[in-house]
């Protein structure tokens, strides 16, 4: 080890984990014994609050039955808007702005059919390395419209198959453009991007900018309202650990109150009339008119009891401290002890969410060693394994262990045993 590896070592990470104020919360998560789990990025573990919360709307559900909907404590009722307004602060909203509902994937739907205007601008400015599901609904979208995808659509293209400048973000908007919908960090690479400067820019032009929030919610503070972005969405499964298809959310600034939505649904309703049964849609006049069904209460449980680990660590601004001490850390040990690897994601701390990057031409089969070894991360195209240590329940020492693993298996070659990629989940 050369001299600028010396703090590199078990008993640093050691060190770094007895003074780190937020170790605590780790014993408040089931994370899999014998494992060292780096994957939540993808599916956050279950914790104990989480399961006191989901058990107490069973029990309310057992004891209450219809009644839980007005007599629940908190009542099911308005359980949407109320976490919504938990979550508010944590992407820089107003309460009214934000509510759970829906899916991910649904939230795209309606967002963008609600606000995507042709006589604004027929273009969609996206990038070319965005999670695949926001193409399909924004495509389904235009569609619906009438307009081509291929033609509409304008794609911003990646330099290097990893990151997307600015610069070629801001080159793409012009007075064609309806809207941008990127999202704040990268899936694959884990590079942020630069919400305030892109919606400033789409404002310029005349367009809307919204955004996918799912790889920083949580882990990312932002500032949704005073940046004066107009909508968002975002899943609750990863850094937010409320469970696996968990109940999504999203955010409407409060100058587009009023819009009728393009999914409208009962549960959308203003909450005054929504019993009224008339079969004019009444919409809520806050970001609680895009709910589209009833929400599923036990979907949406184990979120109220995540957020309360999100609070007492001192919010997601804390969260992110560590998180970046973490990646940083990560970083270095690849850099000192992986040289067979490269780090594909940004350096900068601005330009970085939650997780690292480490490529290598058999990365496929190294996430499976590293699984086979009981360390869990993910694979994603072409050449990436994804290591995210989720501040929340993983400590210095998790990812000293991590990239011991990966340096044993390289010397190994114990990747040889795996099959090359033929599908499946990852």
């Amino acid at each position: 080890m050369n001299d600028e590896g010396d703090h590199l070592t078990v008993e640093t990470a050691r060190e770094m984990d007895a003074t780190d104020p937020l170790s605590d919360l780790r014993d408040r998560f089931y994370v899999p014994d014998g494992e060292v789990y780096m994957d939540g990025n993808s599916l956050g573990p279950f914790s104990v609050d989480a399961e006191a919360a989901l058990e107490h709307v069973v029990d309310e559900w057992r004891e209450l039955a219809i009644h839980g909907w007005t007599d629940a404590d908190p009542d099911w009722f308005s359980y949407g808007e109320r976490l919504g307004g938990r979550l508010a602060p944590m992407v820089g909203a107003e309460a009214d702005e934000v509510v759970v509902a829906n899916s991910t994937t649904v939230n795209i739907h309606t967002l963008v059919g609600t606000f995507y205007d042709p006589d604004r601008g027929e273009k969609i400015v996206v990038d070319s390395l965005d999670f695949p599901t926001d193409h399909y609904a924004i495509r389904a979208q235009l569609r619906q419209f009438g307009r081509d995808p291929d033609d509409a659509l304008r794609v911003v293209e990646s330099r290097d198959g990893r990151t997307i400048e600015t610069e070629d973000v801001l080159a793409a908007i012009d007075e064609d453009v309806a809207m941008v919908f990127l999202p704040s960090v990268l899936y694959r690479s884990g590079q942020l991007l630069d919400v305030e400067t892109i919606t400033e820019a789409a404002h310029d032009a005349g367009a809307l900018a919204g955004f996918d929030l799912a790889h920083s919610v949580g882990v990312v503070p932002h500032d949704l309202s005073s940046v004066g972005v107009d909508f968002a969405v975002w899943c609750h499964y990863k850094y937010l650990n409320a469970g696996p298809g968990a109940i999504a959310g999203l955010y409407v600034n409060e100058r587009h109150f009023g819009v009728e939505p393009a999914l409208a649904g009962w549960w959308g309703n203003d909450k005054a009339t929504q019993f009224d049964m008339a079969m004019t849609y009444d919409p809520a006049h806050s970001a609680g008119a895009f709910q589209i069904g009833t929400i599923p209460i036990l979907a949406a449980a184990p979120l109220d009891g995540t957020l309360d680990i999100v609070e007492d660590a001192g919010g997601v601004a804390a969260l992110r401290e560590k998180s970046l001490a973490l990646t940083d850390y990560l970083i270095a040990l690849v850099d000192d002890r992986l040289p067979e690897c490269t780090v594909g994601t940004p350096r900068d701390a601005a330009s970085r969410g939650g997780h690292v990057a480490v490529e290598h031409p058999a990365a496929y089969r190294i996430s499976l060693a590293l699984k086979e070894r009981g360390v869990v991360v993910d694979f994603r195209p072409p050449n990436v394994v994804r290591i995210a240590p989720a501040p929340a329940y993983t400590g210095f020492e998790d990812v000293y262990r991590a990239v011991e693993h990966l340096r044993e298996i390289l010397d190994g070659e114990e990747y040889e045993q795996f099959d090359r990629q033929s599908g499946g989940v990852t």
